[in-house]
């Protein structure tokens, strides 16, 4: 049974609204790649959409998935705006016949547990549940610095390893990555997980 969400959710293309509509019961809007950089009107609306509804953006995990992501970010009301994220999984779309640039599956190619979980993880109203965010005190840009994730010579390394390690995208930056930790932990989840990696 689908799930009904009540943001409306902006993906890719219509290859990723096929597969997320299998999911949920939710507004689904394609962008059209890059298209949206030059849609005035597309991203009026969405604009309009991101303040009486909500948005979720939910954009593949490679490069452009990423430049499309933080276009959006700088375009839309941040505090009307979700971030849903799908993990690095190698591998084709079953209508490609080669792999993207960086081998990885995109929405498309998600299943669709793996959907659910990335909504759910971005705080997705869902329609049945009431919308799921972690209490308490938010991860701090301090927090990352004292965990030596920023401001340092091997920083950057530090950064790759632990988005592997909790299965978010490499390309996330400081700030995106800081975005999904606080999606995804409280305050005291993260520090306590990092002290027994260390």
């Amino acid at each position: 049974m689908k799930k009904a969400i009540r943001e409306v959710i902006v993906v890719e293309g219509r290859y990723d609204k096929n597969a997320l509509s299998q999911v949920v019961d939710a507004t689904i809007i394609t962008l059209g790649g890059f298209a949206v950089f030059n849609d005035r009107e597309k991203l009026a609306f969405l604009r309009r959409l991101a303040e009486q509804r909500g948005l979720i953006v939910l954009t593949d995990s490679d490069g452009a998935g990423f430049v499309i992501r933080n276009y959006l970010k700088g375009a839309l009301p941040q505090d009307r705006v979700k971030q849903a994220y799908i993990p690095d999984i190698p591998g084709k779309e079953r209508r490609k016949r080669t792999p993207g640039k960086e081998g990885k599956l995109g929405v498309e190619g998600m299943r669709p547990a793996v959907l659910l979980e990335a909504l759910r993880r971005a705080g997705a109203t869902f329609a049945d549940e009431g919308a799921t965010e972690c209490p308490g005190d938010p991860i701090t840009k301090a927090d990352l610095f004292a965990l030596g994730l920023t401001g340092g010579t091997d920083s950057a390394a530090k950064r790759r390893a632990l988005l592997k390690q909790l299965d978010l995208p490499e390309h996330l930056t400081p700030n995106g990555m800081l975005e999904a930790l606080n999606l995804l932990y409280s305050r005291e989840e993260f520090l306590s997980r990092m002290v027994k990696t260390q």
